[in-house]
C-alpha cells in the first residue's frame, strides 16, 4: 500500500488545488493520501496557512473524501511548527516539523534559503554544529510539543548540506546530536517520515533521514512512511519508484 500524508496545498504555501492535488495521486496510484496545512507561527506567515483558511480547507477536504471514497482514502492534517501555537482541532491528525532556530530572540528559518541558513550559522558564532544541537534537542521534544503523530523531516538540518557546504554530516558532535534525538523519538512511538522534498526541490540527493537511517528504524520496529511533501502536482511521489524499494 503506498502512502503519502505529506502535501501542500493552496490553502498554505502549495501552488495547487486539493482537488489537483488528489485527482494527481489517483493518476500516480497512491492509495492513502494527505494533505496538511501549515499551522499558525505568528511571528512567520510567509508560509503558514491564514486563519481564514483552515475551516475552508477542512470542508474541502471532507468533501473530496466523500467524492473520491471508491478511489482513493483521504485524509486532512496539519502540520505544526516547534514554534507555532497550539495545534487547531478538526484535523486527522499531525505532523510536528521543526522549521527554525531561535537564537537571542530571533528565528532562523533552517530550510527556506542556503543563505538564510547561513546568516543562522552567524548567530550561532559560526559554531555550525551548536545549531545543530540545539535543533535536534528540539526536535526530539516534537511529540510533547506539537502532540504530532509523524515527525516531520528528521534532519531537514542537512537540507542545503548536499556537499557539504556547510559542515561534515560524519563530525561527532552532529552524529551525537542526531542519534541521541533519533533515540528519544524511537522510545515515544511516534511516525517517522522518509521525506523526498529537498530531492524534489532539487537541493539533495537522497532522503531526511537517510536511507540508511530509514532502513535502520524498520529494522528497530518503528513505523516510516515515505512523504513527497509536495507543494505542486509535480512534485506528488516524486522518485517513488526509486525511494520505496528502501521498504522492501
Amino acid at each position: 500500500m503506498i502512502v503519502d500524508l505529506h502535501n501542500h496545498t493552496h490553502y498554505c504555501d502549495g501552488k495547487n488545488s486539493p482537488e489537483e492535488m488528489v485527482l494527481s495521486a489517483i493518476d500516480k496510484g497512491i492509495e492513502v493520501f494527505g494533505l496538511v496545512v501549515h499551522g499558525y507561527t505568528d511571528f512567520d506567515d510567509t508560509f503558514c496557512a491564514p486563519k481564514e483558511n483552515v475551516v475552508p480547507f477542512q470542508v474541502e477536504m471532507n468533501r473530496l473524501k466523500q467524492k473520491y471514497k471508491d478511489k482513493i482514502t483521504l485524509y486532512h492534517g496539519v502540520e505544526q511548527d516547534y514554534f507555532g501555537g497550539k495545534p487547531l482541532d478538526g484535523f486527522d491528525y499531525v505532523i510536528g516539523s521543526l522549521h527554525y532556530a531561535k537564537k537571542d530572540g530571533k528565528y532562523y528559518p533552517l530550510d527556506h534559503s542556503p543563505e538564510q541558513f547561513r546568516e543562522m550559522i552567524e548567530a550561532y558564532g559560526g559554531d555550525v554544529y551548536a545549531a545543530a544541537e540545539e535543533y535536534f534537542d528540539n526536535i526530539s521534544n516534537i511529540v510533547e510539543k506539537t502532540g504530532a503523530h509523524v515527525v516531520g523531516h528528521f534532519d531537514v538540518f542537512k537540507k542545503f548540506n548536499a556537499h557539504g557546504e556547510f559542515f561534515d554530516e560524519n563530525h561527532p558532535r552532529y552524529v551525537n546530536a542526531y542519534n541521541k534525538a533519533m533515540e528519544k523519538l524511537i522510545k515515544t512511538g511516534v511516525i517517522f517520515e522518509m521525506n523526498v522534498g529537498g530531492i524534489s526541490r532539487g537541493w539533495i540527493e537522497e532522503p531526511y533521514p537517510s536511507v540508511e537511517k530509514v532502513k535502520y528504524l524498520t529494522d528497530r520496529g518503528v513505523k516510516v512512511i515515505p512523504s513527497s511533501d509536495g507543494h505542486n502536482v509535480q512534485n506528488i511521489a516524486f522518485q517513488y519508484d526509486k525511494w520505496l524499494k528502501v521498504f522492501e
